[in-house]
């Protein structure tokens, strides 16, 4: 089965450095197989037999233990979830000009429903958001990117933490070569 595999808070502001050749082999020395990595944010395509997500979010921990010399939170999902939520994305997202687009991605054993209900009401005005599975499709125009909801989870050390970002087009790149 494929997963991909998203950690959270890599390659950063010249933090917590992690150098993708060495995060592909570590992920084939763990028994993974049609290991890929896209761009130098910590995103990691790979094969096992079906696995419980915990179980292997456990195991991608232990080998950024062992490899990088820390831990770091990782959001696994299967290829077919995001595959399936990227092509049924809403049509609005991703689209404007002047508009950030992201896929914020929810870290188990939190949900992007639990988190977008603890961020209170969306803010119309200001942002769209579509909740659906473990992501949340989030857009907002670039010049009041900072009224909206989910800019300000960025202060709430709380929530923070339990999310991970990519945005629009890496979203769209990895469910392209997860199709491949």
């Amino acid at each position: 089965m494929q997963y991909i595999a998203l950690l959270r808070g890599i390659n950063v502001g010249g933090k917590r450095k992690v150098q993708m050749n060495l995060l592909r082999t570590a992920f084939e020395d763990a028994g993974f197989t049609n290991v890929r990595t896209y761009i130098n944010s910590g995103n990691v395509l790979f094969e096992t037999p079906e696995t419980e997500l915990a179980e292997l979010v456990a195991v991608c921990d232990q080998l950024m233990v062992t490899t990088f010399g820390f831990s770091v939170r990782i959001a696994i999902v299967t290829a077919d979830s995001l595959i399936a939520a990227v092509e049924q994305a809403p049509n609005w997202w991703g689209v404007a000009a002047g508009t950030s687009h992201n896929l914020i991605v929810a870290i188990a054993p939190k949900t992007a429903a639990e988190l977008s209900e603890q961020l209170g009401p969306v803010k119309a005005d200001y942002e769209q958001v579509a909740v659906t599975g473990q992501f949340v499709f989030w857009s907002a125009p670039v010049k009041t990117h900072g009224r909206t909801r989910w800019a300000t989870i960025v202060k709430n050390k709380t929530l923070y933490q339990w999310i991970t970002i990519r945005n629009a087009n890496t979203a769209r790149k990895l469910a392209a070569l997860a199709q491949d």
